[in-house]
């Protein structure tokens, strides 16, 4: 008995640390800005606990009865939390009113539990033995949440399907409560079966989570989503038009296929075609393929190495027929190899260099992705990059993100880089910007391949003329300790 009620303590800290990492993560792939939202989510949960925690003091009579409808609205409320956000977020106006008060009602449930149970288990437990034993089940739930998460949860189950599982887990130890304790309990049928129909709903919810979720994204997106799935890293969506593909990496628009060749020749062939015969080129994120796709038209280019995060783009871009469609095989070209990392890790440890470097990330909306446009990710590149060698970077909208796009620049020149500006319009984004960069000067060439559908001598020269409405203002440099270009970047493009 005694093993069994602590073991009670294990799963709902291990469910209630769930419940805070899933409104964390739902947060930043709807809302970007992963630290912030993290952040203030943490804030809010813990500090509803709190609050949870101190209004367990007025609950005087009936501790099972109240720790019982406390596990059924916990396993019903975080249960359909995930499902609830996702079908909301589209529809609902003040969506983060809507989400702040979901964490504050389930941090608020979450902080009554221990302090109920702790005092129904006092008769079992010397005092001493109780609390020290409480609150190790209780961190060792918060261990295995922790490390579940991640590795298991969000690749495997998604964070609809995990929300309804961790819900059915409350409400499994609300049963088990009611079970153990059905002579102190009143209304023990009634509260049997208002439990049952709770689990019953959850493993309805569990079971058609990924219909929930294609209705929601459905709704979230013009076209018909032909793929969905959460990596550890992103929410990865493909839709689909008559004449269109299109790909969004947590709700945020990465590729049409009918104008994806005017970002990927802009991104690749004014600098490419600068440097003489290129043999070994480095892409940094890209991976789609798309840029690789450009960078093999080049016969003097003999390995290639792509550097992207997440497996799960890869292995979808090698292995679609669509999407190696529009590729073109790229990524299963022997020329190519595929490497899985972090790309900031990847280069520290680095020790070749290359005539050619890519930097095809996605926009630094969140801390985790403006490191790779800081002082620290460039210099690594100073050193990967051939003295004769060159490297581009994407680097937002220099029309709509003015700042962000000369913030890039600023921090290319502050390692030691000359630059060269340049943007073109894809009509999927608008105008785009892009920096070439290198240890010397970069005359761009007067001649580029024929087969080219956009890029040629006479649009790379409208490429490095800016109006006045996007030239060069003065911005910070991008640092690891500052990460100015996030906050430019989030103050420009709230406000498109």
């Amino acid at each position: 008995m005694r093993f069994v009620l602590l073991c009670s303590v294990f799963v709902i800290a291990t469910c209630g640390l769930v419940y805070e990492l899933i409104s964390g993560t739902l947060a930043s792939y709807l809302l970007g800005d992963s630290v912030t939202q993290f952040s203030t989510i943490i804030g809010v949960y813990l500090f509803a606990m709190g609050i949870g925690s101190f209004l367990s003091r007025y609950v005087r009579r009936n501790l099972i009865l109240m720790f019982i409808r406390v596990e059924l609205l916990i396993g019903l409320v975080g249960g359909c939390s995930a499902c609830l956000l996702f079908l909301s977020f589209e529809h609902v106006q003040h969506f983060r009113v809507l989400l702040y008060a979901l964490i504050t009602i389930v941090g608020t449930l979450v902080g009554l539990e221990i302090p109920l149970l702790m005092r129904i288990l006092k008769n079992h437990f010397d005092f001493r033995d109780l609390v020290a034993q409480v609150f190790t089940f209780d961190y060792v739930g918060g261990l295995v949440a922790s490390i579940a998460f991640p590795l298991f949860l969000v690749p495997h189950l998604g964070l609809i399907r995990s929300s309804f599982f961790f819900g059915m887990l409350n409400v499994l130890v609300a049963l088990w409560a009611l079970f153990v304790f059905q002579e102190e309990v009143p209304w023990v049928r009634l509260l049997r079966t208002v439990a049952i129909l709770v689990l019953l709903s959850l493993t309805f919810g569990f079971i058609y989570s990924d219909t929930l979720m294609s209705f929601a994204e459905a709704a979230s997106f013009p076209d018909d989503v032909i793929y969905a799935k959460s990596s550890p890293y992103q929410r990865i969506v493909l839709t689909h038009s008559p004449h269109d593909l299109r790909l969004y990496l947590n709700g945020n628009l990465q590729f049409s296929s009918r104008d994806e060749y005017r970002y990927h020749e802009a991104l690749i062939h004014p600098g490419l075609q600068a440097v003489t015969n290129p043999t070994d080129v480095l892409v940094l994120g890209g991976g789609d393929g798309l840029a690789v796709r450009e960078i093999l038209r080049y016969p003097t280019v003999r390995a290639v190495t792509l550097v992207d995060l997440d497996a799960e783009m890869t292995r979808l871009f090698t292995t679609h027929p669509a999407l190696v469609e529009i590729n073109q095989g790229a990524l299963q070209s022997p020329r190519v190899r595929v490497i899985n990392a972090d790309a900031f890790v990847w280069l520290e440890a680095n020790q070749q260099q290359f005539d050619f470097v890519v930097l095809d990330f996605p926009d630094p909306s969140t801390y985790s992705l403006g490191k790779l446009y800081t002082t620290a990710m460039f210099r690594l590149l100073y050193r990967a990059v051939k003295p004769t060698g060159a490297l581009v970077v994407q680097s937002t909208s220099p029309y709509v993100a003015r700042k962000s796009f000369w913030c890039v620049d600023a921090t290319l020149r502050a390692v030691g880089f000359q630059t060269v500006p340049y943007h073109a319009y894809v009509p999927s984004f608008g105008e785009w910007g892009f920096i070439l960069a290198a240890q010397h000067p970069l005359p761009l060439p007067a001649t580029y391949p024929a087969a080219q559908r956009f890029v040629n001598a006479e649009t790379v020269r409208t490429m490095l003329t800016f109006p006045p409405d996007m030239q060069r203002v003065d911005t910070d440099v991008n640092r690891l300790n500052n990460q100015v270009l996030v906050r430019y970047f989030e103050e420009e493009w709230a406000h498109d």
